[in-house]
């Protein structure tokens, strides 16, 4: 190729990426998908950020696993068990939602830069979509349940009734969801709290019929194989600190001034939601033992049946099924709409870097919603318990992997670059740290789960993926000496990345490619132009034109 064809062939590379990322600055959808969360965009206060949060977390389903593993286990195992995971989920998300909130970046970019790299990641995130589409569908069929009970509607129905009322609601990301968050929880806490308060202080006698429940699988003595089957089912929510994370990164900088409330925001909305969420499992199991006579067990598993029995004794009968059905239709928008955005999240970014273009986030929400749609037609609530613990192998290999990376890893061995990285050219492709600890870990723990490697190690699935991938993540660092989490350290920007209070910097520079002004942390030096370009246009650069090269 002469020199001319080369150059020409670099203008027409430069032209194309310009023309990609000109398509995706106009997206008016897109809420900082795929790139950090600047300083100008994050004016709530910590309050505001957690609360939008936990509103999340209002999801009916715990009340489905807290009631499925209370059946079939009994309450003493149930009650352990749902503490074991609460455990394990909080001392595994602290870490990630500090680095959430701390560098106001996404779970798919602290994974990028904590053990997996620039493509490796692209694994955990259709893991992470995954699990928003089978929790949307989960909680999509409890409110067809709902409609079903209240209104008459068939199922079929009420999954496509659940599934298309959210993407209005979603469309316009962080502010709108807000908004929505922060109005409906104080509805929601009452309808929730309200009559488990009624049903103790009325009758007291409940309190000894739930913790003498026996369960169907057994005498009711605890045990080490029922908790950890229940724990594996409890589990399968530990990748809800993704979701968590998708609001923390707007939390705004931490400071001498708000650090108190900064914490506090931090650890109550991140690892803190498995508090709340253990107490509604927890509620599951009270909620289904008071209901099991007068519906019968094969319904107990179901919300609105068992919200149905405790306003049934609080107040009067023309109350009952309306008060269940706006319970569970509030829970179901309130979770669905962070299931719709985290998931859309999650898919943009993996199909970004896959194929070099961004489609704009609203494709993903379809997709999102056209999977979790499908599994409801499919009945996936009847084998609720199968799915939750197959999928919580996966879930539980990679947070651990990135938890411990992070914990381990970056302040311990310190072979893992503290400062969080996820722009392409400064990573290598893949960094088999993670890699290797993820594939080992939930390979093998699958196969314990279905058998493979014998019945009486099957229970314990969930703790084999969790300890395999706490001692292959540091191993693998060790191996490797760290060689493969940044192929650069330089990128070629003398102003700091941080402030002097140990935040991203506000200071903002012009991408050259879209010509659109972008703080610090989001931008690397082009290659090609004595000039900056956007982590976006740098993901849809086809090419490589604007891309660094290698210098580690």
């Amino acid at each position: 190729m002469s020199t001319t064809e080369s150059r020409q062939a670099t203008t027409d590379a430069t032209a194309t990426a310009e023309a990609v990322a000109d398509q995706a600055v106009k997206e008016t959808l897109e809420d900082y998908t795929l790139r950090f969360a600047p300083r100008s965009y994050r004016r709530w206060t910590p309050m505001v950020v957690a609360t939008t949060a936990l509103g999340g977390i209002a999801y009916m389903a715990d009340f489905s696993i807290g009631a499925g593993i209370g059946l079939a286990h009994g309450t003493g195992n149930a009650l352990v068990a749902i503490a074991v995971a609460a455990v394990v989920i909080f001392i595994t998300g602290f870490p990630l939602a500090y680095y959430g909130a701390r560098y106001n970046i996404d779970l798919d970019l602290i994974t990028r830069g904590s053990g997996f790299g620039y493509y490796g990641s692209v694994i955990t995130s259709i893991i992470f979509a995954s699990f928003t589409f089978i929790f949307f569908a989960l909680e999509g069929a409890i409110m067809a349940q709902g409609l079903k009970l209240g209104l008459g509607l068939p199922l079929w129905l009420g999954y496509a009734v659940s599934t298309l009322m959210v993407i209005p609601l979603v469309i316009y990301g962080m502010k709108a969801l807000s908004k929505l968050q922060v109005w409906t929880t104080p509805v929601w806490l009452l309808l929730m709290v309200a009559p488990l308060v009624y049903l103790v202080a009325s009758d007291p006698g409940t309190v000894d019929r739930f913790l003498g429940y026996a369960g169907t699988n057994g005498d009711g003595a605890v045990n080490t194989a029922s908790v950890l089957l229940g724990a594996g089912v409890c589990l399968s929510l530990i990748a809800q600190i993704g979701e968590q994370i998708d609001y923390l990164r707007f939390m705004p900088p931490k400071t001498q001034a708000n650090k108190r409330a900064w914490w506090t925001a931090v650890v109550m909305a991140g690892p803190g939601w498995v508090v709340l969420g253990a107490l509604k499992q927890a509620i599951g199991v009270f909620l289904a033992v008071y209901v099991i006579a007068e519906v019968g067990p094969a319904a107990t598993p179901e919300p609105i049946q068992q919200f149905r029995g405790a306003f049934d004794a609080m107040m009067p009968s023309w109350m009952v099924i309306p008060l269940a059905v706006v319970l569970v239709v509030i829970s179901q928008i309130k979770i669905n709409v962070t299931n719709a955005y985290s998931g859309s999240l999650a898919w943009t970014n993996s199909f970004t870097r896959v194929t070099k273009r961004y489609p704009g986030r609203m494709v993903f929400v379809l997709v999102n919603l056209a999977f979790a749609l499908a599994l409801m037609e499919a009945d996936m609530f009847s084998f609720l318990g199968g799915i939750l613990g197959f999928y919580s192998n996966c879930a539980i290999a990679w947070v651990v992997t990135v938890a411990t990376d992070i914990g381990v890893n970056k302040y311990v061995l310190k072979l893992s670059p503290l400062q969080p990285e996820f722009r392409r050219g400064m990573l290598h492709a893949v960094n088999p740290v993670g890699v290797v600890a993820f594939v080992a870990a939930s390979g093998l723990s699958i196969a314990m789960y279905f058998h493979l490697l014998g019945d009486t190690l099957q229970p314990y699935s969930p703790v084999a993926a969790a300890v395999i991938a706490f001692v292959v993540t540091p191993l693998m660092a060790v191996v490797t000496k760290g060689r493969y989490y940044v192929r650069r350290t330089d990128d070629g920007i003398a102003e700091p990345l941080l402030d002097t209070d140990g935040n991203p910097s506000g200071v903002t520079l012009d991408c050259h490619v879209c010509h659109q002004p972008y703080e610090r942390p989001d931008l690397t030096a082009c290659v090609t132009h004595a000039a900056v370009v956007c982590s976006l246009c740098l993901s849809t650069d086809k090419a490589g034109a604007h891309v660094l090269p290698v210098t580690v």
